[in-house]
Formats: structure tokens, C-alpha cells, sequence
């Protein structure tokens, strides 16, 4: 591959260097763009720019334009509004896909001429995903980004070759910012533009690479043959790298062609533990372990591991442990001089490599005895009824622990066997041969996955929320659209919903009288309809509705006789149906 230093990036035009497909980029047009934004950015006398695009090559325009204007960057993890009041302060304007922001067309002007960039005036700030605590800012150099992107060349390089790489994770977070942008921005290899969140989505733009490797598409032209510096061939290879997370890496099925994803190079996975079972069942389907990455945003990358093996430090990173047993990292991707205090505890072998022992940062005090959070979670999760577990400290006139628990199969299946309370109490049994009394959670809230954002996290204020909550009365909302005349929705039974309690206690059934009420409040949420009930018709209720259901709503309503027809079915069987009468204010 012809390597590129990010320094180097907008320093002289290279026309034939590919950059991204669907649709096509090259590098000398990536560059123009990124200096007319520069020239643009300096006229409008920008000085911080907050940035966030769904689109890879759009964000690589907007940092290296940006930095040859001498604009930091600051990437938000989202645009919520509670985000951008947070940040507003530390920025002059804001980049992004949404409307009243500035737009990438919006900011262009005749370009700047071609630069080296300045390795340690080019600076980038991330935010932290939160899953322990409030979000921070962390800056970044561009030399400490450019030699980590160097030291994973030197590592997997070779062996990706010319693959295209294809992410499952955003790039506003350093894990994809690195892995999905800027090290095949500087190794030359064609990156996808777009995230692919779902395992049906990853497969269908990784095959769809083979079929046209096979066939050269006159109307996708990858390299301007008149230009063009290596063979075209080069740029039609069939093969792939994943860039993905835990959460995505565990919804990988069987229905997937998994012969046909083993011309996969390398399967990457960050942003959390990816637990041994999935990881050997990527083997057994690819013939390859998954490569995890543990960093963060503060530290960038610090080891690599495959299957059950102790961590490997990246190259000249350089590890300790403080009198407590946390990691100390010292690394060239970290400021000149910095030791960074991390709160994961580990185990270091005489040979550098090491075994992480969980977060110490996670130990907290119930009256005054400390309690790990974390080996809780790991005891709760080694019972078969449990898939996964995060507990937090509820404060209710005193401090005492919940827990969010992600089901098993056999948790489902024991859920609405055996009833809600039968389950915790089960979970509190076993619990209870890990931890004293004072320790085993009062509060639990069940869930078929747990909530995970885009970096595979689960942030601190989000599990909080969960777990102040009070037991859910609504459906989960899977989908909806209107057709032939009538809305059809898709709806998921929530496993803890309240109205559970009582009906019954160890079988629990949805009532007749909440699937009428969620027919009523949807069909009203989604229609202009009269706002007096009047009675009901031809009601008929054939099939039970279980915890984890997913049921499909039909509604329809017959203006003239003031009727809403409603159907819920479970695949093909009919679970029930009725009309609601419905009437005006005055009658």
C-alpha cells in the first residue's frame, strides 16, 4: 500500500488514490474540498468548530480542512439538546447533518494551497462516552493520533492489504475515528462511508463487494484511468475488515452466509468486552478469533488480545500498576511526559502481558462496606438466566442497589413460566453466595438487551434513568407505517411491564382491558378521532400475550360509524380483536 502520513494528507494532490465507494472518492478531490473549507473557515474567522457527520469521508474533509485552517475540532458524541448546551461555550459554530447547522457546501470557498499539517498545533477534542460518570472533554494532538495510526499499520497492515473497511460504530469516537477513517485514510485503502449498525446490514455490503470485484461497473469508475498510478485491479479486491462492536459481534446469527463472510482479513471489536462464547462463535463460523482493542478515549489504544489470551500491549505502550492495582499507561499516544491513572485493575505477567480484574472505580459503599460492582455483575452473569447485568446505587431515603438485567433464553422462559418475582428471588439466591445481604439488589428491572449506544457502552446517566423508572405501562414501539387504509404496527410486550403484577403471578398475561387501552391511545396518537368512548363490539381474545411477545396491531377506523377496528395477531395466529365505539364530546 502507499502510505500517507496524516501530516501529509493535503500536502500535494494525489488524483488516482482511492478514498471511499458508494459513492466513489478519490484523494485529490477529498483534498480540494478539505482546502475550501479551510479557505472558508478562515474567512468566517472560525476558531473552534464542533463537528458531527454520519458521512466518513465528510468528517475526514471537515478535520483536515479544519486543521490546515488552524481551526480545533471538537467531535460531540451526539446532538441531543442537553449536548449542545453543554458545549455550546466551546465552540464558535457547528457542523453537521442537521438543519440551522452549517453544512459542508455552505462553508466552501477558493481553497487554500496544499500544506503539511503542524503535528502538534492541530488539535482535536473527544468526548467520553459517559458509562462511568459525567462525559468529559479529552484533547488530542494530531502526533498522537498519527502514531497511533502508524502503529497499527506496522501491526495489521500487511495483512488487511488492500481490504475494504466496513464499520458497524460511529466515527465521532476515537475507536472509529481511527479504525474507520484516518488509518485507511493514510494507508490508502477504500473505506465505507456510511456506519452499517445491523449484522443483515454488515453482510449485504460485504458481499455486495464480491459481486463487484467481479464485474468492472462503468457507471462506478473506482480510479481515473487516465490517471491512474497502479492497476485498476487493485482497487477491485473482494475482500473486507470489520470495524464493529461487542453489542453488534453478539447478534451475529446463524442465518448469516458465513461461508461467504470468511474471506473476511480481520474482524475488529472495541468499546467493551466481547464475551468468550461470541468470540468462539466468530471462530467457528470465519475460521478467525476476533482481534479486541482495549483503550479509551483518554489513553487511545493500549493492548490487543484474541479468544481467551491475556492482553498485549501495543508497541511502546508502557504499563504499571499503582499501590491499589489500577493500570498506569505511559504511550506515544498520550501528551509528552503524561502518565496516564487509569482505574482498571490487572494482573501484569513477567511478559508484559496482563488480565484485567474490572473497574475500581466502580466500588462503592453501602454502609460503609465497600461492594464491587463489577464482580457482582460477573456472578450475576454466570447464572444461566442472565445473559448480561449492570447494577447502580438508587438513593431512596437510603442507598441501596438495582439492577438492570438482560435475559437469557432460559430467563425468558423462566420469566413467563414461573412469574416475575420466582425469577429475582432465584437471582437473589444465587447472589447471595457472592456478596452479604446488605449487598444483593431491591430493585430490578428486567430487559431483553441492554440499552448499549453506538460505542457498545451503557453510560452511567442512561442506567440511572432505567433504574429510578418507575415499571414501564407501554409497549415497546418496533415499527409502524400506514397502508391500504389502516396503520399497521409492530409491537414488543415488554418484559417488566407493570401490568404484569398480579395477572398473573406466576404466569403473566397481558389483560384484555391494556390491549384495548394501547389499541385506543396508539390509534389516537396516530389519528384525528372523536374523544368519547362509547362501548366496544364483537370483542374476541384467542391467544395469550406473553413478556417478550411481539405482536402486530391493525387499526383502522370507519369515520362514519364512529368505530376503531383493532387486531393484534402474533405471526399468523390471531391473538384478539374488537371495535371501540367512539363518539363526540356533546352526544
Amino acid at each position: 500500500m502507499n502510505w500517507l502520513d496524516l501530516e501529509h494528507l493535503l500536502l500535494a494532490e494525489q488524483p488516482a488514490r482511492p478514498v471511499t465507494r458508494e459513492p466513489t472518492l478519490l484523494h485529490g478531490e477529498l483534498r480540494e474540498q478539505a482546502l475550501c473549507l479551510a479557505a472558508g473557515l478562515q474567512a468566517r474567522g472560525v476558531r473552534r468548530l464542533a463537528v458531527h457527520l454520519d458521512d466518513a469521508a465528510e468528517l475526514a474533509i471537515a478535520l483536515l480542512g479544519a486543521w490546515r485552517a488552524g481551526v480545533s475540532v471538537l467531535l460531540p458524541a451526539d446532538l441531543q439538546a442537553q449536548t449542545r448546551q453543554r458545549l455550546n461555550a466551546e465552540v464558535d459554530l457547528w457542523l453537521s447533518d442537521q438543519p440551522g447547522d452549517a453544512s459542508l457546501p455552505s462553508l466552501l470557498a477558493e481553497p487554500l494551497p496544499g500544506a503539511l499539517l503542524a503535528l502538534d498545533h492541530c488539535t482535536l477534542t473527544l468526548c467520553t462516552s459517559g458509562s462511568s460518570g459525567e462525559p468529559k472533554l479529552i484533547g488530542k494532538s494530531l502526533r498522537q493520533l498519527s502514531n497511533e495510526v502508524q502503529a497499527l499499520e506496522r501491526l495489521w497492515g500487511a495483512e488487511l492489504g488492500d481490504a475494504c473497511i466496513i464499520g458497524s460504530v460511529a466515527a465521532q469516537h476515537i475507536y472509529g475515528l481511527l479504525f474507520r477513517v484516518l488509518w485507511p485514510l493514510c494507508a490508502g485503502r477504500l473505506f465505507l462511508r456510511h456506519a452499517q449498525p445491523f449484522p443483515e446490514d454488515l453482510q449485504r455490503t460485504s458481499l455486495s463487494l464480491g459481486r463487484r470485484a467481479s464485474v468492472a461497473s462503468a457507471d462506478e469508475p473506482v480510479f481515473n484511468a487516465a490517471a491512474c498510478a497502479k492497476p485498476a485491479a487493485a482497487s477491485s479486491s473482494s475482500d473486507f475488515a470489520w470495524v464493529a462492536s461487542p453489542a453488534l459481534l453478539k447478534r451475529m446469527g446463524d442465518n448469516l452466509d458465513w461461508p461467504a463472510l470468511r474471506r473476511v482479513r480481520r474482524v475488529f471489536s472495541s468499546g467493551g468486552a466481547l464475551p468468550l462464547e461470541a468470540a468462539q462463535q466468530l471462530q467457528e463460523n470465519l475460521g478467525q478469533w476476533p482481534t479486541e482493542i482495549f483503550g479509551s478515549s483518554e489513553t487511545g489504544g493500549i493492548a490487543w488480545r484474541q479468544g481467551a489470551s491475556l492482553w498485549q500491549p501495543f508497541a511502546d505502550v508502557q504499563l504499571s500498576l499503582n499501590s491499589e492495582g489500577a493500570l498506569r499507561i505511559e504511550s506515544p499516544y498520550l501528551p509528552s511526559g503524561h502518565i496516564e491513572q487509569t482505574a482498571d485493575g490487572a494482573k501484569l505477567e513477567a511478559d508484559g502481558r496482563f488480565e484485567l480484574l474490572g473497574r475500581l472505580d466502580r466500588i462503592v459503599k453501602l454502609e460503609e462496606k465497600r461492594i464491587s460492582l463489577p464482580m457482582l455483575e460477573q456472578a450475576l452473569a454466570s447464572h444461566p438466566w442472565v445473559h448480561e447485568a449492570r447494577l447502580g446505587v438508587v438513593q431512596d431515603n437510603r442507598a441501596y442497589l438495582g439492577a438492570l438485567v438482560a435475559l437469557s433464553d432460559a430467563g425468558l422462559h423462566a420469566l413467563r413460566n414461573q412469574g416475575r418475582r420466582t425469577l429475582t428471588g432465584s437471582l437473589r439466591q444465587h447472589l447471595s453466595q457472592h456478596c452479604a445481604a446488605l449487598a444483593l439488589p431491591r430493585r430490578w428491572r428486567l430487559v431483553r438487551q441492554l440499552p448499549l449506544n453506538a460505542q457498545g457502552k451503557l453510560p452511567q446517566a442512561e442506567l440511572e434513568r432505567l433504574l429510578y423508572a418507575p415499571r414501564t405501562l407501554q409497549p415497546q414501539l418496533l415499527s409502524q407505517r400506514f397502508d391500504a387504509g389502516q396503520w399497521r404496527l409492530e409491537l414488543e410486550v415488554p418484559l417488566d411491564l407493570a401490568h404484569f403484577t398480579g395477572h398473573f403471578p406466576h404466569t403473566p398475561i397481558l389483560p384484555g382491558v391494556v390491549q384495548i387501552d394501547w389499541a385506543l391511545t396508539l390509534a389516537q396518537q396516530l389519528m384525528c378521532l372523536p374523544p368519547r368512548f362509547a362501548g366496544m363490539e364483537v370483542l374476541k381474545f384467542q391467544q395469550l400475550a406473553r413478556p417478550g411477545d411481539r405482536l402486530q396491531l391493525c387499526l383502522r377506523f370507519d369515520a362514519e360509524r364512529g368505530k376503531l377496528y383493532f387486531t393484534y395477531r402474533s405471526g399468523a395466529a390471531a391473538c384478539s380483536s374488537g371495535r371501540i365505539l367512539l363518539g363526540d364530546a356533546r352526544a
